[in-house]
């Protein structure tokens, strides 16, 4: 294909994100500065890789796609590598794995002239910093980084302070190895704490402080920083190589190299597949960063049959992790309707998968939001998703900007509110809401709510199930559905016997409920679930909360003017106060018993990444029965943060406010104290 037939917007695509990339690549890799992160550049690199592979006419020599990232800083001695720096080909999912497997098949029949059925050995892939050691008569004599794959920074004055990295062999051979440098994620946290106190800014990841470790001129500051090592291939060696890739990490252990020991021998896809889902959970409890595996042809016979392209083995391919962040396109923005009346703007996306599931919107919260992070159709954003937690956008790539890109503005007027349409921005708010606040849309997204897991956790009684109930006429306010019978079920579509039966027995379980979960479900503007808590412990009883003196809600640590003001409104209104009446007919509030473990009274936590050894409800749930408090935000007032993997923007808020952090074994061991 010629590049005449290439559209004029693929070519403008391609080169904007060559641009993008390589701006990135560099600060990354050369700077050890991270202004998006690895993920997001990922995924930008994909992007490309695909557009040159629809319209192959658009591969250039230069092109990111086709060389090693990297370019040795100027301060250090420069060092040529003996053996050319390969980085390995990105593979994203199983079907990835699965054209890779035909292909090394398919090549080596090729070249061997006969059907062979490789093993594969895979290990994970550290998230790190690649060195290469060379050794003469089994001592140490260089270090270096990768660098651009042909030249790298000479660091062996920093590597030889890292203590698993060996300055004699066990056996006197010439020998060059390569491996990753990689750093603690409890060292990172120390060494953010004391950057801290002395001014100096957090390192993002541990991969950065690696980097930033074994790129210093004094060799005292890597020294400090208890750098480790995984050494995993060897490049060259004085005698003959190992008849295996599984015999080649065996040799360098006895050489008395560290090897990373979770490694497993693979039939095929089929078993690929299951040590990458195995290690996906596994990962995260790890000290070291792990991104995802590498796969690599077990037989060295069948790897040199197989070769090298001119940027990466044949024989090998790297297995990424699901992103946490990709990149990808605003085609439209939208409003939302809420249960309160709130409008919340929606971005539509190009659908792109993140976190293992595939996301086609995003919310953007409010108009402030939208400013702050100017996005506007058109865009290419960095949208992130951390386990269960709803996809954000956290970025915009305004150095992609086109031009054409439209700012939003937000109407006078939504239909979807009701009445005329009006819609209204409270001074000291930060959201528009409905004027009108009863509108059907409003009320069906507060049935939504009633039902959900963390109100009266009605299972199996969703939005679709709700909708059919509504549009039949069935319920039209939440004490309609304890009122529900079989019956009314089964007129509905696609519903049998015993999917009707789930529903009433889920109806029935529901008629028990908590005084928090029962204030949470009546959707009062500003009361969320930690609230409802407050209100349900300060109080004990609905009509208490009712009937509650606005001096007597303010004196509520946590609930300040607007909420208790909000809280008041809705008790006094004639609707509300039927809705309840109503409700309270079906149901049953339960008597919460105070535990005697009162060990967190008066203490706030924030939670931050992804939780492994228990859900983020879960630690909620266990934070609560010992008295303490959950917020969104960290401030100065905040107790403890406890950071899971990944974690955000509250990270970084709690190390410049100086608020203890908790990992998720600290978070464990504390919540087993007597007392503090």
């Amino acid at each position: 294909m010629n590049k005449k037939a290439i559209p004029k917007e693929a070519l403008e695509r391609a080169a904007v994100l060559r641009k993008t990339i390589e701006k990135h690549r560099y600060n990354y890799h050369v700077l050890d500065r991270e202004e998006i992160s690895a993920e997001a550049l990922d995924s930008l690199k994909k992007e490309l890789v695909d557009l040159e592979a629809l319209y192959p006419a658009l591969i250039t020599p230069d092109s990111p796609t086709q060389r090693v990232a990297g370019t040795p800083l100027p301060e250090f001695k420069k060092i040529s590598h003996q053996v050319p720096q390969w980085s390995f080909n990105d593979a994203f999912s199983k079907k990835d794995i699965s054209d890779f497997d035909a292909r090394i098949k398919r090549m080596l029949k090729n070249s061997l002239g006969r059907d062979v059925s490789p093993t594969y050995v895979v290990e994970l892939k550290i998230d790190g910093l690649k060195i290469v050691l060379t050794y003469v008569k089994g001592f140490l004599v260089t270090a270096a980084t990768r660098g651009d794959g042909k030249i790298g920074e000479d660091v062996t004055h920093n590597v030889r302070t890292i203590d698993s990295v060996p300055l004699r062999l066990e056996k006197p051979v010439d020998i060059i190895v390569e491996g990753e440098v990689w750093l603690g994620k409890k060292e990172l946290q120390r060494i953010n704490e004391d950057r801290k106190k002395i001014g100096e800014p957090a390192f993002a990841n541990p991969r950065n402080a690696a980097a930033g470790s074994i790129r210093q001129l004094d060799a005292r500051i890597a020294k400090e920083r208890n750098l480790d090592t995984f050494i995993y291939d060897v490049a060259r060696f004085s005698s003959t190589l190992p008849s295996t890739q599984e015999k080649e990490l065996l040799l360098l252990s006895e050489l008395g190299f560290k090897v990373n020991s979770h490694r497993k021998i693979c039939a095929g896809v089929a078993d690929i597949f299951e040590y990458w889902q195995e290690w996906q959970k596994k990962a995260p409890k790890e000290d070291y960063l792990i991104d995802g595996v590498v796969i690599k042809v077990n037989e060295r016979e069948f790897q040199e049959a197989l070769g090298y392209t001119g940027k990466a083995p044949r024989w090998g391919i790297a297995f990424k992790f699901p992103a946490e962040q990709v990149t990808t396109a605003v085609e439209d923005i939208v409003l939302q309707v809420g249960r309160t009346g709130v409008l919340t703007p929606v971005a539509h996306l190009r659908p792109v998968s993140v976190a293992g599931s595939t996301v086609s919107r995003a919310t953007l919260h409010n108009e402030d939001q939208i400013k702050r992070l100017d996005v506007r159709i058109g865009d290419t954003v960095i949208l992130q998703k951390a386990g269960d937690v709803i996809p954000e956008i956290v970025k915009v790539m305004t150095e992609m900007r086109s031009g054409g890109e439209k700012a939003y503005l937000f109407p006078k007027k939504v239909e979807a509110c009701g009445g005329d349409g009006s819609i209204e921005r409270i001074p000291g708010e930060a959201a528009w809401r409905c004027v009108n606040k009863d509108s059907f849309i409003q009320n069906k997204r507060r049935l939504y709510h009633f039902a959900s897991k963390k109100a009266f956790n009605i299972d199996g009684l969703g939005p679709k199930i709700i909708d059919a109930l509504v549009a039949a006429n069935l319920v039209s306010s939440p004490s309609d559905f304890f009122e529900i019978t079989k019956g009314d079920i089964l007129t509905l579509p696609r519903f049998a016997e015993k999917s009707a039966d789930n529903v009433i027995h889920s109806i029935q379980s529901a008629r028990r409920v908590t005084l928090a979960r029962f204030i949470f479900g009546l959707s009062i503007d500003h009361v969320g679930e930690e609230t409802a808590v407050l209100l349900a412990e300060k109080f004990g009883k609905v009509e208490k909360i009712a009937t509650a003196r606005l001096d007597e809600l303010l004196a509520i640590d946590g609930i300040g003017p607007v909420v208790a003001e909000s809280i008041k409104h809705w008790f006094q209104d004639k609707k509300n106060k039927m809705l309840v009446a109503h409700l309270l007919r079906h149901i049953t509030l339960e008597r919460v018993v105070r535990k005697a473990n009162r060990l967190l009274e008066g203490k706030s936590f924030v939670l931050t990444g992804t939780l492994t050894a228990f859900s983020r409800d879960k630690a909620v749930e266990l934070i609560r029965e010992r008295g303490g408090k959950i917020s969104s935000a960290v401030s100065k007032d905040t107790s403890f943060v406890v950071a899971g993997t990944s974690p955000g923007s509250k990270y970084d808020k709690a190390l410049e406010l100086g608020v203890p952090i908790l990992s998720e074994e600290e978070f464990r061991l504390f919540l087993a104290r007597k007392s503090l």
